[in-house]
């Protein structure tokens, strides 16, 4: 017995060799030299807040390599070339301070701008880019309110070296931007997942955080998992970020309004919900009912990209993903994202905890929703008017009127977009040869009356917004 008694001893000190030693981080939290209250401080496990002078205290791990901040309601931070500056690199020393800096206006009322699949392959991308962070600018301008940036991921395509000047050109945008890593944004061919985010976090900072604006909780995760062969990975969210959002969250009143931000869907479709597929693993998150279920007592939306085409799922009556096509489009290939959806990005409204969004092409006017064809332009649609509606959902109301005559319903079906399907069926010339056409479930289609000679669709949005689009049919 008392050599069970021994055995059981070295074995519990042999582990403790390997637990990561303990340290205490410290630091104030100031605006204007005065201390901030009730901050959060976390180090992506541990948690703490500011006392009433703006002082706190960290019990951290020796292993943990970030100590941030989850940004207060009413305040923002500097930033470094577009990247917010709420973390620190941890060294040497146990002192991080952190300053704040009071908004000029109340952000109760306040607006983002979400992009997805940025996806810089070459330099020679970088103009493209540009336009579309000067469009963004020009966009928010006439919203006379505070705005902040989202991105989902992939900011560049392989070249790390990228960050610095993308950086810099989406700070032309005028706006903050919070990022989360995409697949394209970790370094694969390493051992581990583990070491997947290094050079993303030397550069942005932490894969998963949060920040308050107004009354909604955003957080920022993390759910690309590099499998550690080549360069393969998965949608999944590891146990870590779970163990860490249930801490967050608790922090955030139930009822309120939370947006989640990551780079893999959690869905695309019901059937994706209904049916887990093997074929998959890459496309949407495998455990994605985890963090649906997290998010149950809260009014949610998902921000997701990845897919480079458009999806927006209602989950639940408390649920709501909007997959964003990309700002690359089709990896700058072309104008068009693989369904049609024109290259661009969202834009959202928050007033109080209530939300409201559109999708806006760059370039184009914010009314651009849809466009037009007939069986001239696909033979599958002979005999139909059909309406590609890049940004609808089942909300959504679309009607066709032929000649001035009454509306009529249209049906919502899934197609390839035509102009897509033309622009991407070859990929000769191309930088990429993965490029090429794809369904998409925006499509809405009604029989054309014999002898119609013009026809006028009109799709109504969840607000009640009516966007129109007329076409001649002679």
């Amino acid at each position: 017995m008392k050599r069970y008694i021994l055995l059981i001893l070295s074995v519990a000190l042999s582990l403790n060799m390997f637990a990561a030693e303990k340290r205490v981080l410290k630091g104030k939290v100031l605006c204007d030299e005065v201390g901030v209250a009730n901050v959060i401080v976390t180090d992506g496990e541990n948690f703490t807040t500011t006392d009433d002078k703006g002082h706190y205290k960290l019990e951290s791990e020796e292993d943990k390599g970030l100590v941030y901040i989850t940004i207060p309601a009413g305040y923002t931070v500097k930033s470094k070339n577009s990247v917010p500056m709420f973390w620190h690199k941890v060294k040497g020393g146990n002192d991080y301070d952190f300053t704040l800096i009071k908004k000029e206006q109340d952000d109760t009322h306040h607006g983002f701008v979400v992009i997805a699949d940025p996806q810089i392959w070459h330099k020679k991308e970088f103009p493209a880019l540009q336009e579309g962070m000067n469009d963004i600018r020009k966009s928010v301008k006439g919203y006379k309110i505070p705005f902040h940036g989202i991105c989902c991921g992939d900011v560049i395509s392989y070249d790390h070296s990228f960050y610095e000047q993308y950086n810099a050109i989406a700070a032309e945008s005028e706006l903050t931007f919070f990022s989360t890593p995409g697949n394209h944004d970790m370094t694969p061919y390493g051992r581990t997942h583990e070491t997947s985010t290094r050079l993303w976090e030397e550069t942005f900072g932490p894969t998963y955080y949060s920040f308050n604006v107004g009354k909604v909780h955003y957080v920022m995760l993390n759910d690309n998992f590099y499998i550690g062969r080549d360069y393969f990975y998965i949608g999944y969210l590891d146990e870590k970020q779970m163990a860490w959002l249930e801490k967050d969250l608790s922090y955030v009143e139930e009822g309120s309004t939370v947006v989640v931000t990551l780079h893999i869907p959690t869905t695309c479709s019901k059937s994706d919900r209904e049916q887990f597929k093997y074929d998959n693993i890459a496309g949407v998150m495998t455990n994605a009912k985890a963090l649906h279920k997290m998010l149950e007592p809260y009014k949610a939306h998902i921000l997701s990209g990845h897919t480079h085409t458009t999806s927006n799922q209602i989950i639940s009556d408390n649920l709501y993903e909007h997959v964003i096509p990309a700002l690359s489009g089709a990896w700058w290939q072309g104008p068009l994202c693989t369904d049609g959806t024109p290259r661009g990005y969202g834009i959202f409204e928050v007033k109080g905890d209530k939300v409201k969004w559109i999708y806006k092409s760059t370039g184009h006017a914010d009314n651009y929703q849809m466009i037009l064809y007939t069986g001239k332009d696909y033979s599958k649609f002979r005999g139909d008017l059909v309406a590609n509606v890049w940004a609808c959902d089942d909300n959504w109301v679309v009607e066709a009127s032929f000649d001035g005559a009454a509306p009529v319903k249209m049906t919502r079906f899934s197609s390839l977009d035509p102009l897509a399907k033309k622009l991407y069926s070859s990929n000769k010339g191309m930088d990429h040869s993965y490029v090429y056409p794809t369904e998409g479930d925006h499509f809405y289609r009604v029989d054309i009356p014999k002898k119609a000679i013009s026809a006028t669709v009109t799709a109504t949005d969840s607000f009640g917004n009516k966007y129109s689009q007329t076409i001649s049919l002679e």
